[in-house]
């Protein structure tokens, strides 16, 4: 993994910002130990790993994150899972709606549960390591990502004191429904960068209508560029390249898009 100082000062979007979020969201994906030592690299002092086990009818073992406490600025990201393992349960249109954060709307069951389950632990060290009022940001990539939005709708929401200074998602799913998607573009306008690249298959479920996205979309198309919306007819044009009839296929688009590699690539190569 390419270390960085990440600017614990920054309040605002700019690419090289979008690539540390993007770090940190892949660095959910490895060892206590890796978290660790990648943090000290990137100037943070404090670390909280969070864990817990993921309760049937959904696919999924656990939901596991993380918490860095800096002088300056609190990260939380929240690991993803591959697209496989979440075909069958982002497709499911039987399983009730979970209220949204605050009374705003509702959101996918499995979301609801899998954030439930570890909010109290993120929550508990966000408390802990905000000795210094600093900023608050919450990353993730795929099911991750679907996370940190609603942590931090939860957030603003529930303890309207403390608002994220900036959530950064990388092929998040469709989370929630209208209401709370409008609520929560409004209270996060400027802090919600929604990260979808070309033809990413997971951000196009769950599916409409039940189910929609925040605002603050950045697209990535097929050359790597990223732009602050899709253009409907070059848009279309572009995301047919490379599909095939399987989205899910190991070869496809649809999951290659989906690598965290292909987003953080994307994102470097938007440094220069």
């Amino acid at each position: 993994m390419t270390s960085t100082v990440i600017d614990q000062k920054i309040t605002s979007y700019t690419v090289r910002h979008a690539l540390c979020m993007a770090r940190a969201a892949d660095l959910a994906y490895k060892d206590e130990r890796t978290v660790e030592a990648t943090a000290h690299d990137w100037g943070f002092d404090r670390v909280r790993h969070h864990l817990t086990e993921f309760r049937p009818p959904f696919p999924l073992e656990d939901t596991q994150a993380y918490t860095l406490g800096g002088e300056s600025m609190i990260i939380t990201a929240f690991r993803g899972t591959e697209p496989a393992e979440l075909r069958d349960w982002l497709s499911d249109s039987t399983t009730p709606p979970w209220p949204g954060p605050g009374g705003k709307g509702y959101i996918h069951y499995g979301f609801g549960e899998a954030l439930a389950g570890i909010w109290p632990q993120v929550r508990a060290a966000v408390d802990e390591f905000r000795d210094n009022n600093q900023t608050v940001w919450f990353t993730g990539h795929s099911l991750g990502g679907a996370l940190a939005m609603l942590a931090g709708a939860r957030l603003h929401f529930e303890e309207p004191h403390v608002t994220a200074t900036g959530v950064y998602t990388f092929g998040q799913p469709r989370t929630c429904d209208r209401l709370l998607s409008q609520a929560f573009s409004a209270a996060f306008t400027d802090r919600m960068y929604r990260f979808v690249n070309n033809n990413d298959i997971v951000p196009q479920l769950p599916p409409e209508p039940a189910f929609h996205h925040v605002s603050a979309l950045r697209y990535i198309d097929s050359q790597g560029t990223i732009h602050s919306t899709m253009p409907v007819i070059s848009g279309l044009f572009d995301r047919a390249k490379g599909l095939t009839a399987d989205a899910f296929a190991p070869a496809s688009d649809g999951v290659r898009d989906h690598f965290m590699n292909a987003y953080i690539n994307a994102l470097e190569k938007n440094q220069n």
